[in-house]
């Protein structure tokens, strides 16, 4: 019989095949000159990752991925660096591995860009809190009296750092320039908020506010790709529109409901972290699925192709 269920992936390795990272959620292997990324179903809050796996984790947000950039394809804004997502489709004896169904991506390797492109097109998390202290976000002026939550009057590029341990540190555009250079530095804000505006108007018709969201880019043989996930639950904020409403935090599709829950516990937001209910890791899981529900239009299934 078929299993109908993704078994739980905390940690991977293949034999005979070699292992570059391990991640907060993505264990990734080099297979000969592309990669391998393979989305587990750990979960990470304030930097510490959790002891208990979230059941479908890993399956939503390789397969939205996908979704997203074959939606990309169609848009036509900026190739990226997906090759295939379909185990039939991988290199022997990958094929075999069926623990990488659904979960595993096949990709171009590229040199990342050392900033994360972070859009905004509401009021919240790190931009709500340096908003109440200046009021403004990466050092763009805000109109004064926002509410938390507040739709902008245009999305905003606000780049953040790449850390390696501890949190991405927010940096104004100028800095950003001044990592990557301004002529690269202007190309990926760009690219960025146009992807950000046709997404969010695709997902306000089907339910979802793309609160904020983040992405990365990378050169390969000299051509800006878009790399890593897109659009996922774990790299935005997924508000559903029927419940929306400014001067609150709002609720969501992603992990803040984790979030949420540990900041009832007192906890230090140290490692290890603590181990999370049954009740949040289900609600949690039934989060990620509906996100995906709304913005393909289809429920998920396992195993993919």
């Amino acid at each position: 019989m078929t299993e109908s269920v993704p078994p739980l992936v905390s940690q991977l390795d293949i034999t005979g095949v070699a292992k570059l990272s391990s991640g907060k959620v993505r264990e990734i292997f080099r297979v000969g000159d592309k990669l391998l990324l393979v989305t587990t179903d750990r979960i990470s809050a304030f930097d510490v990752i959790l002891p208990d796996p979230i059941p479908w984790k890993g399956v939503v947000l390789t397969q939205m991925s996908r979704f997203w950039f074959e939606w990309l394809d169609r848009e036509g804004i900026i190739p990226h660096h997906l090759i295939t997502t379909r185990l039939q489709e991988f290199p022997e004896p990958l094929r075999r591995q069926t623990v990488l169904r659904g979960r595993s991506s096949l990709v171009m390797e590229c040199r990342p860009l050392s900033i994360e492109c972070v859009v905004r097109g509401y009021l919240a998390g790190s931009g709500w809190k340096d908003y109440r202290r200046s009021g403004t976000i990466c050092g763009i002026r805000l109109p004064q009296g926002l509410p938390e939550s507040a739709e902008l009057p245009e999305p905003i590029f606000t780049p953040a750092t790449k850390a390696v341990t501890g949190h991405d540190e927010n940096i104004s555009f100028e800095q950003a320039a001044e990592i990557v250079g301004r002529e690269l530095a202007e190309r990926v804000r760009n690219v960025s908020l146009e992807i950000y505006r046709r997404a969010r108007d695709y997902a306000r018709e089907r339910g979802i506010i793309i609160c904020d969201t983040k992405f990365e880019f990378g050169l390969h043989d000299g051509k800006l790709l878009l790399i890593d996930e897109m659009l996922t639950p774990d790299s935005s904020r997924f508000w559903p529109a029927d419940q929306y409403q400014p001067g609150r935090p709002q609720p969501s599709f992603d992990k803040q409901y984790i979030r949420d829950y540990l900041e009832t516990l007192g906890w230090d937001k140290k490692a290890p972290g603590p181990p999370l209910p049954a009740e949040v890791v289900h609600a949690t899981t039934d989060r990620y699925l509906e996100a995906y529900r709304r913005l393909t239009g289809r429920e998920l299934s396992w195993p993919t192709d």
